[in-house]
C-alpha cells in the first residue's frame, strides 16, 4: 500500500472545536473586532461543534440567550477564559474570584467543563514596557503554585469546573523549563494543563515530548501553529506578543510549527478524552479573513484524523 493511500489515526478521543480568537477577538468590546452573531454563524458554518466563551462580555452574558444562540446554531460550550496574577499573593484573591465567579458561573450555566486559566503577562502587550521581572522569586514562585491549588479545589467544589492552566507567551508559565517547574511543584489531582501548541513552539518548547513526558498533567489543548521565520525574527528583536501576532507570528495549519498529527496522535495515546480547541491569533484582522481560514483549517484536521 502507498504512503498516499495510508488512512488517517482515529482521532476518536479529540474533541475539535474553536474559539472567538480564531476571529480577532481579544477584547469584550473593540470596533475591530467582528459583532458577535457572525462569529456564531461563521463557526457553526466552517463544520466546528465547540466553542470557547472568549472574553467575558463578548458573547451574551445572560445564560438563557447563549443557550438559545448557540443551540440553533448546533454549538456547545467547552470552557471560559480567565486571566490571573496569584503570584502576586493573597492580596490579589479576592479581586481574583470575583473574575473567576462570574465566568465560572457563565461556563457552568452552559455545561462547561473548563476553565482555561492564563497567568498575567510579565510585559506590556502594546508597548513592550516591562511590568514587573521576567522571573519570578522563590516566594512569587509559591504564592503562583498554592494560589492555582486553591482556586482549583473552589472551582471544582463550587461550580463542578476543571482548571487547565494555559502556558502563554510574555507570562511567567511560558518555557518547557517554568512549565516543568510549575508542574513539579503543584498537586497533579489539582492542577492541570491547557497545552497550547503554538504558545509553547513560540517559547521554544516540544508539544509533543510534553504529552509524552508529562501527559497526564494535560487535561485540555489549544491547537495552534507558529511561523519560523517570523518566530525567529520576533526572538532575535525581542518583539512583544501583540505586535508579534501582528506581524503574523501565528499562523494557520499546516504552514507551522509544531505539526500537528504527531501532537494529535500523542494526545489521542493519552487515553482520555481531550478538547482540541483551534485558536490562531490574528487581532486585530479584516472581517473577511477568519472564515476561510476555518474552512481550510477544519478541512486539515479531518484530513489528520480529527
Amino acid at each position: 500500500m502507498s504512503a498516499s493511500s495510508v488512512s488517517p489515526p482515529v482521532l476518536d478521543r479529540i474533541r475539535i472545536g474553536s474559539a472567538p480568537d480564531s476571529w480577532g477577538v481579544w477584547f469584550p468590546d473593540d470596533e475591530q473586532q467582528v459583532p458577535w452573531q457572525r462569529f456564531l454563524d461563521e463557526v457553526a458554518d466552517a463544520g466546528y461543534e465547540w466553542i470557547e466563551l472568549g472574553p467575558y462580555g463578548y458573547l451574551p452574558t445572560d445564560p438563557a440567550v447563549l443557550r438559545e444562540e448557540t443551540a440553533r446554531r448546533g454549538l456547545k460550550v467547552s470552557a471560559g477564559t480567565i486571566f490571573t496574577s496569584l503570584h502576586h499573593g493573597p492580596a490579589v484573591w479576592e479581586k481574583t474570584w470575583d473574575h473567576v465567579t462570574q465566568v465560572a458561573t457563565l461556563a457552568q450555566q452552559m455545561d462547561a467543563s473548563h476553565l482555561v486559566v492564563i497567568p498575567s503577562f510579565w510585559r506590556d502587550d502594546k508597548t513592550a514596557e516591562e511590568l514587573e521581572p521576567r522571573e519570578l522569586t522563590g516566594q512569587q514562585w509559591r504564592h503562583l503554585t498554592s494560589g492555582m491549588e486553591k482556586l482549583s479545589r473552589r472551582v471544582r467544589e463550587e461550580f463542578g469546573l476543571e482548571i487547565a492552566v494555559h502556558p502563554h507567551a510574555d507570562t511567567h508559565i511560558d518555557t518547557e523549563e517554568h512549565v516543568e517547574r510549575f508542574l513539579d511543584a503543584t498537586d497533579s489531582d489539582l492542577v492541570n494543563l491547557c497545552l497550547d501548541t503554538g504558545h509553547y513552539a513560540y517559547c521554544g518548547g516540544d508539544s509533543v515530548k510534553l504529552l509524552r513526558t508529562y501527559g497526564e498533567r494535560v487535561n485540555y489543548l489549544h491547537l495552534k501553529q507558529v511561523d519560523p521565520g517570523i518566530l525567529a525574527d520576533v526572538v532575535k528583536q525581542g518583539t512583544p506578543f501583540g505586535p508579534a501576532v501582528q506581524q503574523g507570528v501565528m499562523c494557520e495549519p499546516p504552514l507551522g510549527v509544531p505539526s500537528l498529527p504527531p501532537v494529535l496522535e500523542a494526545a489521542q495515546g493519552l487515553g482520555v478524552e481531550l478538547f482540541a480547541i483551534v485558536e490562531q491569533d490574528m487581532y486585530p484582522c479584516p472581517p473577511d479573513r477568519p472564515l476561510p481560514i476555518a474552512r481550510r483549517t477544519r478541512r486539515y484536521l479531518r484530513s489528520c484524523g480529527a
